[in-house]
């Protein structure tokens, strides 16, 4: 039996018998259900059903029956949720709280927004081991309502999984997936984490939405199923006790909600299950699709499969019917003299996130429905580049040359069933503002949403755990009267990646990185008192900029004094050095390509030309397809 919730609030409950779905129980549509999870009393079989719904859990038996309704004093709704026996972990954006048998148990406030959170197995560990996925890159360990210990990861973690589904022979191991698409496995000790193995996202993949362990292969051991928000399913096998190793992967078009393996459709024979955004529900079988046989049995399609096909068709039919009949009810109604115009609500799952690989932002844009166009529309000057998984037609306005108006005028016409759009942004540090994206899908009527995005002051820089203490720094230092809740907006104001919240405790110390020079930042501010260090200068000079801006603003006087180093420049020189000149490299010898190929084809033969010119001919797709990456990457650099 297969369980799932969805957006509109219901709870469906599935089998399948000669490949079609029976329904065992549906209830009734309402707020949209956050989590589901399954349960029951430890180790017995977990066939009670969980939702979160809003800030409320409710629980049914597998026959559709709700037992239980508990309204949690929680003011936002729930993001994430664990149980495990009579204990229930739930977390809203920064707060976790742990229940046992609805009795309110432990609480704790996160410096960042909560993306999962897990209890290390209680049989095997002997003690309520709560471990949150948290924004700021860290997974942060609990005992009861204090903080343990926080264990730093490669990525913002998105979802958290006991390995092999039992937490591994000690029952304290953890697999993480990030939202830049690393996977990593911690073993979560009384006392300090141990890593144990960590997957770079080598092929660019996407973000990790949901992971699962079953033996998919049948060899004894369990393997690691992936849902990626770019639609990629993956299966990681463990062949030797190391790293695992990618078996299979499935492309599907919209991004995984779920995934889960498990016998569903025929007996003898495993499936990964997969629910996609738009509702989508996809199964992977492990049944081999050609019967042994002569070549003349293979052309006759199987009875069973014949059957399917029609019952397929019919269905298909009758959905086109109901829609003929519905749309002809709309212009009816729309026409009469009670007319109401509805206007259809739709949402968009996005997510505006900076690339550490070349210094981009990617825009994803996802909706239940088939996409027709999106405007994207910017105040401060970006470069879009290119995004080879983007099938639609852009297209370019011009702008005024007026100042605060438009830099950017943008339209992509998706294909006819487009639901997921992904863009590539490269904003310049120094320049702030907004991006807006306007996305219309192929609904009647027409409807159109906005979606906006900060473009921030450094936009470029990212948060880090640590920084090389021995470059030589150059130092802003801020004096005024200000609370820390107010220098901390500033902050907020400038930098990404840095949580709304004003942090707890007295002062606050955030490192970054430059992800396009590869320069550093360090920043330490309490009430009154704001220190920013870098070894690149212009950051310095823009965050002087800004802030002295923002003070303004609220007509706070600041004093300002800089410390600057002398030999940070030299130093931020060097470190520009290599990147400039293999970008004027490539522009050189892109502009020699096509000399170089009227050559070829006169003289038929290219043996006479130098070896370094000869490779420009060999490499010359590649050396264009990156060049058209990135369009301005050398004014950038000279900038």
């Amino acid at each position: 039996k297969v369980v799932v919730g969805d957006q509109d609030g219901v709870v469906t409950c599935f089998g399948i018998k000669k490949g079609e779905a029976v329904p065992v129980f549906k209830t009734l549509p309402g707020q949209k259900i956050s989590r589901l999870e399954l349960g029951g009393a430890l180790n017995t079989p977990q066939e009670k059903i969980f939702v979160a719904i809003g800030s409320e859990v409710r629980g049914f038996t597998k026959k559709g029956k709700q037992f239980l309704s508990f309204e949690t004093n929680l003011t936002e709704s729930i993001k994430a949720m664990h149980i495990s026996g009579a204990d229930l972990f739930l977390c809203a954006s920064y707060v976790y709280n742990h229940y046992c048998d609805c009795k309110d148990q432990h609480y704790f406030l996160s410096g960042d927004k909560i993306n999962d959170v897990l209890c290390l197995p209680v049989e095997k560990v002997n003690c309520i081991t709560p471990v949150l996925a948290c924004q700021d890159r860290v997974l942060r360990v609990l005992q009861g309502s204090d903080l343990l210990y926080e264990v730093e990861v490669p990525g913002p973690p998105t979802v958290l999984a006991l390995s092999n589904g039992n937490g591994g022979d000690s029952g304290e191991e953890i697999v993480y997936g990030t939202s830049d698409g690393k996977l990593g496995l911690t073993q979560i000790t009384g006392s300090t984490p141990v890593h144990k193995w960590e997957i770079a996202n080598e092929k660019k993949r996407g973000g990790i939405l949901c992971l699962d362990s079953f033996d998919i292969l049948g060899d004894g051991v369990k393997e690691l199923l992936v849902g990626r928000d770019d639609g990629m399913i993956e299966v990681y096998a463990f062949e030797t006790a190391d790293d695992p190793v990618l078996r299979y992967d499935y492309a599907l078009s919209e991004s995984i909600a779920s995934i889960q393996g498990g016998c569903v459709g025929k007996d003898g024979y495993d499936e990964i299950l997969a629910a996609t955004y738009s509702g989508w529900l996809t199964g992977l079988t492990t049944e081999p699709v050609h019967r042994e046989g002569g070549s003349g049995e293979e052309l006759k399609l199987s009875q069973e499969m014949q059957n399917k096909i029609s019952s397929l068709r019919n269905e298909l039919e009758q959905l086109q019917m109901k829609v003929l009949q519905e749309r002809e009810k709309y212009q009816q109604s729309s026409q009469s003299s009670t007319a109401v115009s509805s206007v259809p609500a739709f949402s968009v799952n996005e997510k505006f996130t900076l690339n550490r690989d070349d210094a981009s932002y990617s825009l994803i844009l996802e909706v239940q429905t088939a996409i027709d166009n999106v405007l994207v529309q910017s105040d401060v000057p970006v470069d879009l580049l290119d995004v080879d998984k983007n099938s639609a037609v852009v297209s370019f306005s011009s702008c005024d040359s007026e100042p605060n108006s438009n830099f950017l005028l943008a339209t992509y016409r998706c294909q006819a069933n487009t639901t997921r759009l992904e863009l590539k942004i490269r904003s310049i540090e120094g320049q702030y503002g907004t991006l807006q994206a306007y996305v219309t899908p192929r609904i009647q009527p027409k409807t159109c949403q906005v979606h906006q995005y900060q473009i921030k002051p450094l936009s470029l820089h990212q948060r880090t755990h640590s920084i090389d203490h021995d470059r030589p720094m150059n130092t802003l230092m801020l004096k005024g009267q200000f609370s820390f809740a107010e220098i901390h907006s500033w902050v907020v104001f400038s930098l990404p990646e840095v949580p709304e919240k004003t942090p707890a405790g007295e002062s606050i110390t955030f490192y970054f990185q430059n992800t396009f020079l590869g320069t550093q930042l360090e920043s330490t501010y309490r009430k009154g008192e704001g220190y920013f260090k870098s070894d690149n200068i212009s950051t310095i000079s823009i965050l002087k900029d800004v802030l002295s801006k923002e003070a303004t603003k609220r007509k706070i006087n600041l004093s300002i004094s800089y410390d600057v180093n002398e030999e940070s420049v030299r130093h931020t020189l060097k470190l520009i050095h290599p990147k400039l000149e293999y970008q004027q490299l490539l522009a050189k010898k892109v502009h020699l390509i096509d000399a170089l190929r009227e050559l070829q084809v006169h003289e038929g033969n290219v043996d006479f030309l130098l070896p370094k010119y000869r490779s420009i001919l060999e490499e010359a797709d590649q050396l264009l397809e990156e060049y058209k990456r990135q369009p301005a990457h050398l004014e950038r650099l000279y900038g």
